[in-house]
């Protein structure tokens, strides 16, 4: 997240609008610099526009004494002291707090909180806050009700407002919160300020992949222990039995080459008996058909001995 501008308008002490704007110099530049000015300048203000923009929360507000005790508004009207509408200056019958940031997708956004007395007058009755968001630079809305828009602004920010508080916006003596977290919750807020809780799941994959590959070589373990070296009396017979077994596989082979052989001679032998029966049935048949012609032959031999003469 990168905040881009702060801006409001009746805020506390802060009288009309006001903009800052980090995009412009000198702040664009700057780098590292410091909010200072007297008491009631507006520092704490600009921080509270910050956060009422993205939280419709401000941290001096929730450390306000006396939880529940009302504080006088105009009339005989009285409003909360941790109610933000507090924060509305003064005599003035409407305000707002806006923030133009670049959210953990890297998108624009800018988000809106916004308060009003009835009838828009300095002596109405205070109204409900309102909340937006939009996405820059088109300000296509994002989200409906003010619920809806503060879970948006939240899941593009990546931090709730108690992590928010505690890490990116500390309230004045409020660091020694931070470094007294429970590990485990230091240590989620520094991954999500950091963009390292890829490093978290990729630990965590390697933890169940070890797990699993420590289940499979246990496994394999049990079927070891379950096949029990033989004994050299028991490996000696067995060496004996498989020597004994390859002599007679030897003979078998042997056999076996002389049954082929054998096989083979008998399938020639009975292929030529077949020829030899087919040519004696060919010769057959041929003598038959000469003794047929036997006849005309004879006439032939006479037709022939009777030409000279015709």
């Amino acid at each position: 997240m990168k905040i881009l501008k702060i801006s409001g308008k009746n805020l506390a002490s802060l009288a009309g609008e006001f903009e800052v704007d980090f995009q412009q110099e000198p702040l664009a530049s700057a780098g590292l610099f410091a909010i200072s000015g007297p008491t009631g300048a507006g520092k704490s203000t600009l921080l509270d526009a910050l956060c009422l923009a993205l939280y419709d929360a401000t941290p001096r507000l929730l450390k306000v004494l006396g939880r529940g005790s009302a504080l006088p508004d105009v009339g005989k009207e009285t409003v909360n002291a941790q109610d933000t509408r507090t924060l509305l200056r003064r005599g003035t019958p409407d305000g707002y707090a806006q923030v133009d940031f670049v959210g953990n997708d890297g998108a624009s956004y800018r988000a809106r909180w916004s308060v009003r007395r009835s009838r828009t007058r300095a002596e109405g009755a205070l109204q409900a806050t309102a909340m937006s968001l939009h996405q820059l630079p088109a300000l296509q809305p994002i989200g409906g009700t003010k619920t809806e828009v503060k879970d948006e602004i939240e899941k593009r920010i990546g931090l709730s407002f108690d992590q928010f508080t505690r890490a990116v916006l500390l309230a004045q003596n409020e660091f020694s919160t931070f470094l007294k977290t429970e590990d485990n919750e230091r240590g989620e807020l520094l991954e999500t300020l950091t963009g390292s809780s890829i490093y978290t799941d990729i630990s965590m994959r390697a933890f169940e992949r070890a797990k699993k590959e420590k289940q499979i070589l246990e496994r394999l373990g049990e079927k070891l222990a379950d096949q029990r070296p033989l004994s050299p009396e028991e490996r000696a017979e067995t060496e004996t039995l498989c020597g004994a077994a390859e002599t007679t596989l030897q003979h078998i082979d042997l056999r076996k080459a002389v049954l082929e052989l054998q096989q083979r001679w008998h399938q020639e032998t009975h292929k030529l008996q077949s020829q030899a029966t087919a040519a004696q049935q060919a010769l057959d048949s041929a003598a038959a058909d000469s003794a047929a012609a036997a006849g005309r032959h004879a006439a032939l031999a006479q037709w022939e001995l009777l030409q000279p003469a015709r």
